[in-house]
């Protein structure tokens, strides 16, 4: 497994990530197999939030680590805070962000005790909160920082005016920005690919984010690299795409993988070294994976795959 180093600090992690929101949703003995396996498969970062099955993710994951005796300084365990979730008596619920200090805080501490660990290693944002104020932003990363408790920090889905007003008042570099990017959810790159253009793809709707990730040494963590659209599907195995698919599935067959493989290679042949989140449970996809880590896609078929997902390459 080949490794990226977040932030550009000399953290050096794997290239793929195991994404445990699913976590919740499977037996105890299924979340172990995946997790063990991640490992043996030279995985060895590991993505939370707090909110993952409302924290059952990461109690889950706390016990595998525990019974598993693997060491902690073996692995990297990455959380997010900030998405707060309301219950209602009639069993129905909404979500809002809250970026105060005290949310924050009370948030570690939680994830901490449910992750049974001393320390988080990556600590990010989840979203954007517009109700945000950076000063109590930066009084709680100051505590958990001189704590011990949180090594680093990030963001998730955010823009560089974002980070940019974060990055004025913490004093601790911001290394992720955390964004969904796949074959099929390639915005961050249309933009760039499409300048002078008047197509669909010449707007920005990124902020220009992955070159200002690039230049300011933040890591782009992708996320749903097998989904298209906001969560309407898996465009893998899907006849709504059926000539990528045909495309992929060859690419496949020459570099002796699985479609997964090809879809992961595609994003980590970018030159920005994006780490690439996968959220699948089952054992053998991440084993299918990880081998994507052993896949350099020539410049060629990186366009053909873009050209072929149904952008024009001007």
């Amino acid at each position: 497994m080949k490794t990226v180093d977040l932030g550009k600090i000399g953290l050096n992690v794997s290239e793929i990530s195991l994404g445990c929101m699913r976590m919740a949703d499977i037996s105890y003995e299924k979340a172990e197999e995946s997790v063990c396996t991640s490992i043996e498969t030279g995985i060895n970062f590991f993505d939370h939030a707090d909110i993952y099955g409302r924290g059952k993710s990461e109690e889950i994951f706390g016990k595998i680590i525990k019974k598993n005796n693997i060491k902690r300084e073996s692995i990297f365990i990455q959380t997010k805070c900030g998405i707060k979730v309301c219950d209602y008596p009639d069993g129905s619920y909404k979500t809002h962000f809250d970026f105060s200090k005290e949310h924050i805080i009370n948030s570690a501490n939680e994830s901490l005790r449910r992750l049974n660990t001393d320390y988080i290693d990556v600590f990010l944002l989840h979203r954007p909160d517009t109700l945000m104020e950076p000063e109590e932003v930066a009084s709680a990363f100051d505590i958990l920082h001189k704590e011990g408790k949180v090594k680093y920090f990030g963001v998730s889905n955010q823009n560089r005016g974002q980070i940019e007003l974060l990055q004025k008042y913490i004093n601790q570099k911001l290394i992720v920005n955390q964004l969904q990017f796949s074959i099929m959810h390639s915005g961050i790159i249309d933009n760039g690919l499409n300048v002078n253009m008047k197509n669909d793809n010449s707007i920005d709707r990124d902020d220009g984010i992955l070159e200002y990730c690039r230049l300011n040494d933040i890591t782009i963590q992708a996320w749903s690299p097998f989904q298209y659209g906001f969560f309407e599907g898996v465009f893998l195995n899907n006849d709504k795409f059926k000539e990528l698919n045909i495309l992929i599935n060859k690419l496949a067959n020459k570099y002796n993988v699985m479609d997964t493989a090809i879809a992961t290679a595609w994003i980590l042949r970018h030159p920005a070294k994006i780490q690439v989140i996968i959220g699948t449970m089952n054992s053998k996809r991440i084993s299918d994976i990880s081998e994507a880590s052993n896949i350099f896609l020539t410049r060629e078929e990186w366009y053909d795959i873009y050209r072929t997902a149904g952008n024009i390459i001007p």
